[in-house]
């Protein structure tokens, strides 16, 4: 067997984990270009040539560096962060660290042995970059905006001025977006059938093409439900609610942003998921309880329609889909 390198992705720097013979070698690099081509050097100093690698996915943070392992010829498994926690949880895991992060992805990778990961078509990685782009562009619009209004005119010319520049900027991104879309046709095909669903808009659509590749690899809606990391923990000892409940940190983030706004769209407007809110809210469920469980709903709703290649259609039996 290969032997397993285990990576835990941060957004600066990762931490790795070289595997075999039930001995480590760990080691930290920058998560850049630079970092992955010490990587390199470094596993060819460990006489590697071919490892097994497995990290999270973590969207952003490791798709560069899985890419990079790819083409240079590792097998690489990029792994939903439920399956390593729960996996951490099985051993009663108690210190906790990067290093000891990356141990447990290469012992995780050694006994569940996940599937091989393969990077995503040229269009798709494309989409996901024109997207993420529009994402650092609007949140730099909304920085800017919050700085309006503050005692000194010329600042607040000087911050207009930056506003309307990424104003520009976002509409030629999104521009670049819908052209990219419409001249492929999978992508479009996948965009006309999102677009017919109540609530769910460009912003949401790109999403679902570029960071989940419109669930084409997913057999099921309960993968896509784990792959968003839709779960909200709400602490409880027997009848008592001990704290507030918070959406789980893991899964895809983005996915999860881009569909927040869309699920409160459905809510008012998607028969389906506005009958479920109704229901929890006559159970005195907690914000966040219902706010996942209609973004559930939703998720339903859009794999049901892509997955059967047929509009939306509100007369139809959404529990089959």
């Amino acid at each position: 067997m290969a032997t397993i390198l285990g990576i835990d992705v941060a957004k600066k720097k990762f931490d790795v984990a070289l595997y075999r013979n039930n001995k480590y070698r760990t080691r930290s690099f920058e998560n850049s270009p630079v970092g992955f081509e010490a990587l390199a050097s470094w596993l060819k100093q460990n006489n590697e040539t071919q490892v097994r690698a497995c990290m999270e996915a973590t969207g952003a943070y490791g798709d560069a560096l899985a890419r990079f392992l790819f083409n240079a010829g590792h097998t690489v498994s990029v792994v939903n962060p439920v399956r390593i926690k729960a996996y951490g949880e099985s051993e009663l895991l108690r210190t906790k660290n990067d290093k000891t992060d990356a141990k447990l992805i290469a012992r995780f990778c050694e006994a569940q042995k996940p599937a091989a990961w393969q990077p995503d078509p040229p269009e798709i990685e494309h989409l996901r970059l024109l997207g993420r782009r529009r994402d650092a562009l609007v949140s730099m619009r909304t920085q800017e905006m919050n700085r309006l209004g503050g005692p000194d005119a010329v600042v607040d010319q000087s911050v207009q001025k930056v506003i309307n520049f990424l104003n520009q900027e976002i509409e030629l991104i999104t521009d670049a977006i819908r052209k990219h879309i419409s001249k492929n046709d999978g992508l479009r095909s996948k965009r006309d059938l999102l677009k017919s669903i109540p609530g769910v808009g460009e912003v949401a659509i790109e999403a679902i093409l570029s960071e989940a590749n419109g669930f084409k690899d997913f057999d099921s809606v309960e993968q896509v439900v784990a792959f968003m990391g839709l779960s909200p923990k709400e602490r409880q000892s027997g009848t008592s609610v001990k704290g507030k409940a918070s959406m789980c940190k893991i899964g895809r983030i983005r996915l999860r942003k881009a569909l927040y706004m869309p699920t409160l769209s459905a809510i008012q407007h998607n028969p389906f998921v506005a009958a479920l809110y109704d229901r929890l809210r006559a159970k005195s469920k907690n914000g966040m309880v219902i706010a996942c469980a209609c973004m559930k709903k939703l998720v339903h709703i859009i794999y049901g329609v892509i997955k059967n290649g047929k509009p939306f259609d509100p007369s139809y039996n959404m529990k089959n889909a």
